[in-house]
């Protein structure tokens, strides 16, 4: 994917997915806006509510989840108080890999991105298993609209 194909993924119209946080007191840093440390909580937030939901789990018995690759687009201060929206959506699919995208949204405003490519590894041999067809399926539902 080059520069010209990439989606913008300041849309919240392109998620699938969406979970909420707190933008809490003690995650402002000396300028008054909360610290950029707290962005990968965000991201946090919307990657495990879409891959770990106790109702839901993705990952079968015997494998886990890694972020093999994390890239954090800054595009905006945040202040407290407030929330967070995290939109999540896949963007692209490998043998045992895969990109899941994120829009960071306060009031409206995309105030972040980010990609996250994440490895299902074996939980014995501690290495990459290939993606099962539930999880492809369900990958590929949650496609980045276009």
């Amino acid at each position: 994917m080059t520069e010209e194909t990439k989606p913008d993924l300041t849309n919240p119209d392109l998620y699938h997915h969406w979970a909420t946080d707190v933008l809490r007191y003690c995650d402002t840093d000396q300028q008054g806006h909360i610290n950029n440390v707290a962005f990968t909580v965000f991201c946090e937030t919307g990657r495990v509510k879409f891959l770990l939901d106790p109702k839901d789990k993705l990952n079968p018995p015997g494998t886990f989840f890694v972020i093999a690759r994390m890239v954090l687009n800054f595009l905006r201060e945040i202040m407290w108080p407030g929330e967070v929206r995290i939109g999540t959506a896949t963007l692209t699919i490998g043998r045992s890999s895969f990109t899941l995208v994120h829009g960071l949204f306060v009031d409206g405003t995309c105030v972040g991105t980010s990609e996250s490519v994440i490895v299902l590894a074996d939980e014995t041999t501690r290495k990459s298993t290939p993606l099962t067809e539930a999880i492809r399926q369900r990958l590929t539902e949650a496609m980045l609209r276009p």
